[in-house]
């Protein structure tokens, strides 16, 4: 068996977990996907003047006014997801040339792939990021069932296709719906390295509940608001 076998069986079995695709889902799925949309519904209607004044404002810098990305979600299925958009145009090749100069600024983004005073984020987006609202507009990805609440964080194509097949941290994006939130989201925010974001979501993952998930959501409206953490 090569490797996009087992990893085609691993997403088989991580769908079965989540409850995707399959005829019958467990309670616990049904409550936390009952809660995603009560949640995601009411936000959208409370929001909607929010999200429609963010749209102008980043209109009005040229360019879309949404960053669509491609992820991946439960057992491994394909996506796309929807903030606003934060970066300027040829952002790849501002953050190339910038590394190029920076051997420091290169040496944390290979640990925690974030920059602090990223050169490709508008004025606009900073403000967007600190407070999440480049954010609002994954509230219809969790709607249409392609992400949650709260999960591990949504992973791209590359990441994916990089992975070791049954590489135990990796498991975890095919065992959930990957979030708008999560565990690492309200524990340091862009502060924490890149591998670990993969532990607080694999531990997610292992000790998924209802409940702790209405804490991680407390939790994350005080974070959001003060914004610390966050570039």
């Amino acid at each position: 068996m090569g490797p996009s076998s087992i990893r085609a069986t691993s997403a088989e079995a991580g769908a079965r977990a989540a409850g995707v695709g399959t005829g019958a889902k467990p309670r616990g799925y049904r409550l936390k996907r009952g809660l995603d949309i009560g949640v995601a519904t009411f936000a959208i209607l409370l929001l909607l003047p929010v999200g429609v004044i963010v749209a102008f404002l980043v209109g009005l810098g040229g360019g879309p006014v949404f960053y669509v990305a491609p992820r991946r979600g439960a057992g491994g299925r394909r996506f796309h997801m929807y903030k606003f958009r934060t970066m300027v145009p040829g952002a790849d090749a501002i953050l190339d040339e910038f590394l190029q100069g920076n051997p420091e600024a290169r040496w944390r983004y290979a640990r925690t792939y974030k920059i602090e005073g990223d050169p490709r984020i508008t004025w606009m987006g900073r403000f967007l990021r600190r407070f999440s609202l480049d954010e609002l507009p994954q509230f219809f990805n969790v709607l249409r069932g392609d992400m949650s609440l709260v999960g591990p964080r949504p992973r791209g194509e590359i990441e994916f296709a990089s992975a070791a097949p049954g590489d135990r941290l990796f498991e975890a994006y095919y065992l959930c719906r990957p979030g708008m939130t999560g565990l690492w989201q309200v524990s340091g925010r862009s502060r924490t390295d890149y591998q670990t974001r993969l532990e607080f979501d694999a531990d997610y993952a292992r000790k998924v509940s209802l409940a702790g998930d209405l804490v991680i959501l407390a939790r994350t409206v005080p974070a959001a608001l003060i914004g610390t953490g966050a570039y």
